[in-house]
Parts: structure tokens; sequence; C-alpha cells
């Protein structure tokens, strides 16, 4: 067998050029993945829908497009941050010790940089082809999610994910507000669907891994008050959330395509929630979690599939 020294020079330096290029395709990877990449879509997702539903017709291009890259540049940031405070917690659970900060990957420092300059980018774009309230808007649900959630709430109460659920919740309002400059009592009946779908989702995921959260001292609700009081928990958010998806039909904000597809998928996450507080296996909470983000996407795909079909009006 030979090693890289008795190759010639040409191979060598091939070599080497491929190795770099593995070295720097890598470090790019860390950087992704530290904005959460499945998160942020969904986040997008709900935005798109936002601003959808709130012109008719049509988006304009050239609103659509710097919004929907300024709100997930944002989303990306808050992300970002979220991996640096938690890099110490990060590398003790199980879940998330091979997250590229507590792996040595990239170092704090530069993820800071990172965070701050997407962070700037979108701000900008918003501020300056949008408009400025989508912008400031955009911006409160950064700090919400990054230093009043994850800096604070995670770490002083077992309501963290209830009261840091807001910011996680803004996206429609901030589609809403990118295509029409205004807040509209529509645009905040969507933030309230996704505030009230926020905890039974993360819940479920919190009794999968009450272990770990209780290694690192997170107090939440599976930690503090026990796995059974947070199932009924769970439940009784799964019928709020029932109550709160037949609004926007109520309220003369979508037609029969979406009521039909919210009162499907709502009855079934109130089945997983059934199976998860009277008959859990040790899948029955991951699979919880699973179902509820397939939930919110349709829910809000529906609300969609409704606006486009059957436009009101």
């Amino acid at each position: 067998m030979s090693d890289s020294s008795t190759l010639p020079i040409s191979a060598q330096q091939n070599t080497g050029q491929q190795s770099q290029k593995v070295k720097s395709m890598s470090k790019w990877r860390a950087y992704y993945d530290i904005t959460k990449p499945r998160v942020v879509a969904l986040l997008v997702l709900t935005a798109v829908v936002g601003m959808s539903l709130s012109v008719p017709g049509g988006l304009p291009w050239q609103l659509f497009l710097p919004a929907m890259l300024g709100i997930a540049l944002l989303s990306s940031a808050a992300a970002a941050i979220n991996h640096i405070v938690d890099e110490k917690i990060d590398g003790i659970m199980g879940r998330t010790h091979n997250r590229p900060l507590p792996e040595g990957k990239i170092t704090a420092n530069n993820a800071i940089v990172f965070a701050a300059s997407i962070a700037t980018i979108g701000f900008v774009l918003l501020y300056a082809l949008v408009n400025p309230l989508t912008a400031w808007l955009t911006l409160a649900g950064l700090v919400g999610y990054s230093f009043v959630y994850t800096m604070y709430l995670k770490r002083a109460t077992p309501q963290n994910i209830t009261i840091g659920g807001l910011a996680g919740a803004i996206p429609p309002l901030l589609g809403w507000t990118a295509m029409t400059n205004e807040i509209h009592p529509h645009a905040l009946l969507l933030v309230l669907l996704v505030f009230t779908w926020t905890p039974p989702h993360f819940w479920a995921l919190a009794i999968h891994r009450k272990k770990e959260y209780a290694k690192v001292n997170i107090p939440m609700l599976p930690v503090t008050h026990g796995v059974n009081f947070t199932k009924t928990q769970i439940l009784l958010y799964t019928i709020l959330l029932f109550v709160v998806g037949l609004l926007p039909y109520l309220v003369g904000m979508s037609s029969w395509i979406y009521l039909i597809g919210a009162v499907v998928l709502n009855l079934m996450f109130f089945m997983y929630a059934w199976k998860l507080k009277f008959n859990a296996d040790e899948n029955t909470a991951m699979d919880t979690f699973k179902f509820s983000i397939v939930h919110l996407m349709a829910l809000f795909g529906f609300l969609l599939l409704d606006h486009y079909i059957l436009p009101l009006g």
C-alpha cells in the first residue's frame, strides 16, 4: 500500500483540493443546519398563506419575493441564535448532540456573525422593498423567539412554550402585512390558529424527550408536572384547536372546502391526543408530534385551496 507522499505532485494537489472542497461543503452545510431549514420552511408556508389570503387573485411578485426572502432570513437568524444560546445543553441531549456547534463544526463567534448578517439582510429587504411595519414585526418575532423564549422563558417556566409560542405563530401576520401594510383581524385569527396548535405539538415531543430535558434542567411541562398531566393538557388543547379551527369559516374568512379539511384534520389530531392519553405505547408521543406537523401544513393548505378555488365576495 502507498500513502499520499508517494503520489505524483499533481495527484497530491488534486487530493488536497478535493479535501478542501469537502471541508468547505461541510462548513456551509453546518451553517445551513443551524438555520433549522425544515422549521423555517413551515414558518414561510404559513406566511405565504397569510400573503395569499390578504389579497384577491395572484400575489405581486415585487412584494412576494422580497417578503418571502426577508421573513425566511430573519426566521433563520432566530434559529441560529437558538443554536448559539443552547450550545451547552444541545451537547448533552441525545436529540441535539450532533448539531454543528456542539460538534465544533463552526464556532459560536462565527455563528453569531452569520446570524447577525442574515438578520440584517432580511430586515433591510423587508424595510426597503416591502414595508417598515413588516420589517419591525418580523424583527420582533426574532427577539421574541431568540431572546425572550430561548434565553428566559425556556429556562424559567413550564409554560415556556405556551407564552413563547406567540413568536412562532406570527408568520401569517407577517405575510398579511407584507401585502397590505395593515394588521387585519383575519391575520390575527391565523396567528391564533398557530398559537393554539403549538403547545400540543411541542408537548408531545417533550413527553418523548422528558429524561433529556430533566437532565439539562429545562422545566418542560412533563418534567415539572408529570407525563400524565401533560397528556391531559395536550388533549384539552386539541379540543380548543378544534374550536379555533372553525373560526375562519364562522367569520366568513373561508368556505366549505376549508371547513371540511379543518374538521377532519382536527378530529385526527384529537384522536392522536386521545390515544396518547388513554392508550399510549412507546411510539405514540413521537407519532403525535410528527402528525402535528402534517396537520399544520395541511390545515394551511386547505386555507390556500379554499381561497383560490372558492374566492369569497
